[in-house]
């Protein structure tokens, strides 16, 4: 079962990817040009949704939150533009590029797939040397925003909803954003 679960929650996040055109090349690479905010909204969406249910379930008692990792703002950053810049690149995400390689698309399955081990054995590599100097700058230690900000963990959840949620109204208020003004 610690295998199926997972596995069963995967092939049905990759069916939601395809389900909101996430496997399109002209959505992931529309968020860099800003004129298609699909995978912005799709995502915050999955992090309000995710985020609302964890703290919910925990504050009920249901489950317990793991203590987070070392949050490491200078690696965090480096990280971010790494992923940013290849995700630009290649026109996809990890995410997206196995649910590409799921639906037989060959530029994923022939490109993308080969392309994610390569990074993952360049990480491998590089991560031992370059680690130690990386966690000396900025290192935050094992803190949430809630801890961080000494405020209510429901208190934080609800005002990134409201955050995100108002986002998304300014992201359709605006014309330059609206996809069938786009299209």
């Amino acid at each position: 079962m610690h295998i199926l679960i997972p596995l069963f929650l995967g092939v049905l996040f990759g069916a939601a990817l395809n389900k909101g055109g996430l496997t399109q090349y002209k959505n992931i690479v529309g968020v860099f040009r800003f004129t298609n905010l699909t995978v912005i909204k799709f995502m915050l969406t999955a992090v309000c949704v995710a985020m609302t249910g964890l703290f919910a379930l925990n504050g009920l008692g249901l489950i317990s939150l793991p203590q987070p990792p070392a949050t490491y703002v200078l690696g965090n950053l480096l990280g971010g533009l790494v992923f940013g810049v290849g995700m630009a690149l290649a026109g996809y995400c990890p995410g997206t590029c196995a649910a590409g390689s799921g639906e037989g698309k060959l530029d994923y399955l022939l490109t993308g797939i080969p392309g994610l081990l390569a990074g993952a054995v360049i990480f491998g590599l590089v991560w031992p040397s370059f680690f130690p100097a990386l966690r000396e700058v900025a290192n935050l230690g094992q803190v949430n925003l809630a801890q961080l900000w000494d405020a209510s963990p429901f208190l934080v959840v609800i005002a990134f909803v409201l955050l995100v949620a108002f986002l998304f109204y300014l992201l359709e208020r605006n014309r330059l954003y609206r996809k069938d003004k786009l299209d």
